[in-house]
């Protein structure tokens, strides 16, 4: 049935959201994004708004706050259940009061709660947080906002209903770098290019207007001599403990290595996941087999290759994996031809551990590409267990369609040496697939260390996880702190590092470098805690709940918490909760008892 126009959700209750407005800032590599929301209560009861949505898998969230009428409210990180406990006595002590908080099953959805909207009340909430940005194929910069209409789980016969979503979006971008800027693309329409200096090193564009929102926006930048090394230096926060992460500088180095060129190889055993689950229906999976045909075809004579696909159950063509013939090749194409989303959820994590279980081919190194959308409800599951076979194999990944999941998709690569893409159409998607097959067949570079040559009194403490995979034209990101007499001009920093093969660009007063390595430290912690959940090993937690208090940066572990104290009237009625259309049937979120003197209590949280 049709969704009804208006701010509605599906059982046809009032929605308090109006719209959304997202100002991003590029500087060279790396992203800030701030989003406001703008709610409206228009009903004659006070609501609690629940708004479910996805965000970059390896974003970091910095700042979140209120303004309600003339008042402004900045939350504070806490750890999680202390602020779900004092969102639930705020509520019953008839205050306003906010809480945003990171999902445990996957840090890319997040839940925002806004309690006690007081009738014919506005709300507006501000959130930013701060990301890399991917290279592409064509080594473009890619950034991705996640169409927060559009449901993660979407059944035939919807994409009707959510282009009536009730909600607007503006959507503007700022981009600088030492380098100059040749050009900005979108799949979504943008006004001209504006540029704000006479070396194109600075410009802005924004989002045409009448956009709907029912896709991903999906931004691609491209700068001139895209492969020179840069170094990112950022002064620490004035206000901050010296000696501390947020206090000391912090340099980011975007390494692209250029090896000599080798042979590429003709061996290897090529293990192909395909996602064949309810939600790669219709496009989804008419892209996915594209890929996978187009790869099928473009393999070494000599290679062994399976495929293998799922659902709620997994199917194989060959009961192991055989050697690439005429015969073989002929048989895998029809039958990828003929495969459907029709198995059901996307459940990747048994198959996942089939194909682990089965031995290697010797002199045949293994190479999984996998095909998703990554609406899975175990992602850290799925995450750890690449993690856990990644000295016996690579991972490619492949985000299949609009709002395909980042944390999956970056993090299964991430965590087993291989390279992520994103297909989101049928323009870009041979390059994108030939660079992946480009970096399975290339001899896997390893023992990578790092030398920092620096002053004697000054001490590197690296933030990233170590670099386990290199790649020929493969960008990729070391964080670290500088400690020790470095003085509180980063200025110095930048004279250590300068080298005529590396670009420089110094930030002061931002601390999106900051806020991106601990964000690293803070991933690479949370594994830590998974790797040993059960075990004798504590402190992990409390490492991590630190670092995210002090530095403002979200996790697992803890949560944004705003209460408006200084409302003097306490805000009588029974609160009514309004869920926001989103993608929250796959987030579990809190259940609320209401009574009539608005004490409501949590009794449910997931």
């Amino acid at each position: 049935m049709m969704r009804c126009c208006g701010l509605l959700t599906a059982q046809n209750e009032l929605v308090p959201l109006k719209s959304i407005e997202v100002e991003l800032e590029v500087r060279d590599h790396v992203a800030t994004v701030v989003s406001t929301l703008n709610y409206e209560n228009k009903e004659d009861k006070l609501l609690e708004a629940v708004f479910v949505f996805p965000l970059p898998g390896d974003a970091a969230v910095c700042h979140f706050s209120a303004k309600i009428g003339q008042t402004q409210i900045v939350a504070e990180v806490k750890e999680k259940q202390k602020a779900r406990e004092d969102y639930d006595d705020a509520l019953s002590s008839g205050q306003q009061a906010f809480l945003l908080e990171e999902s445990y099953q996957s840090p890319d959805i997040f839940s925002l709660s806004v309690g006690s909207l007081p009738p014919r009340e506005s709300a507006s909430i501000r959130l930013e947080y701060v990301t890399e940005l991917s290279v592409q194929a064509d080594d473009g910069l890619r950034f991705c906002l996640p169409a927060v209409l559009n449901p993660r789980y979407q059944p035939q016969g919807r994409k009707k209903q959510i282009s009536l979503m009730p909600y607007s979006l503006s959507f503007s971008a700022r981009v600088s770098s030492p380098r100059p800027i040749s050009k900005v693309e979108s799949n979504c329409s943008l006004d001209p290019l504006q540029y704000l200096n006479t070396d194109q090193t600075q410009a802005t564009v924004k989002l045409a207007a009448g956009h709907k929102f029912d896709r991903d926006v999906e931004l691609l930048i491209y700068y001139k001599d895209a492969h020179q090394p840069t170094a990112v230096v950022e002064a620490g926060q004035a206000s901050a403990e010296p000696g501390s992460l947020m206090g000391d500088p912090v340099v980011m180095v975007s390494l692209y290595p250029e090896f000599p060129q080798s042979v590429m190889s003709s061996c290897g055993e090529f293990v192909f996941l395909m996602d064949r689950s309810g939600s790669m229906s219709n496009t989804r999976i008419r892209s996915a087999k594209d890929t996978l045909l187009f790869l099928l075809k473009s393999l070494p004579m000599g290679c062994y290759f399976n495929i293998y696909s799922f659902g709620s159950r997994y199917e194989h063509i060959f009961p192991k994996s055989v050697e690439y013939s005429q015969q073989t090749i002929k048989e895998s194409l029809k039958k990828v031809e003929q495969m459907e989303a029709n198995l059901g959820g996307t459940e990747i994590l048994e198959p996942l551990k089939y194909i682990y279980s089965q031995p290697c081919i010797p002199n045949q190194p293994r190479q999984l590409f996998v095909f998703t959308d990554g609406e899975v409800g175990n992602t850290k599951e799925v995450i750890d267990l690449v993690k856990k076979n990644s000295d016996s194999h690579r991972c490619f990944s492949f985000g299949i369609g609009e709002g395909a999941s980042s944390a999956v998709i970056n993090g299964m690569a991430k965590e087993g040496g291989g390279h992520a893409q994103f297909i989101t159409g049928t323009d870009r998607m041979q390059p994108k697939a030939m660079q992946s097959l480009r970096f399975a067949l290339q001899p896997v570079v390893v023992d990578i260390s790092v030398t920092w040559d620096l002053p004697m009194e000054v001490s590197v403490t690296v933030l990233s996880a170590p670099i386990t995979a290199l790649f020929q034209g493969q960008r990729s990101l070391i964080y670290a702190q500088l400690t020790g007499q470095v003085g509180a001009a980063a200025s110095h920093v930048v004279k250590w590092l300068s080298h005529p093969s590396l670009g420089v660009f110094l930030l002061i007063c931002r601390l999106t470098v900051h806020r991106l390595g601990v964000r690293s430290l803070i991933r690479s912690l949370e594994i830590e805690q998974r790797e040993h959940s059960g075990q004798q090993y504590g402190g992990v937690k409390e490492k991590v709940v630190h670092l995210s208090v002090q530095s403002g940066v979200s996790s697992s572990f803890t949560a944004f918490i705003a209460v408006n104290k200084d409302n003097s009237e306490v805000i009588q009625g029974p609160l009514v909760r309004r869920n926001i259309p989103t993608a929250s049937e796959f987030f579990p979120i809190a259940k609320l008892k209401v009574n009539p003197r608005s004490e409501a209590k949590m009794v449910q949280h997931e």
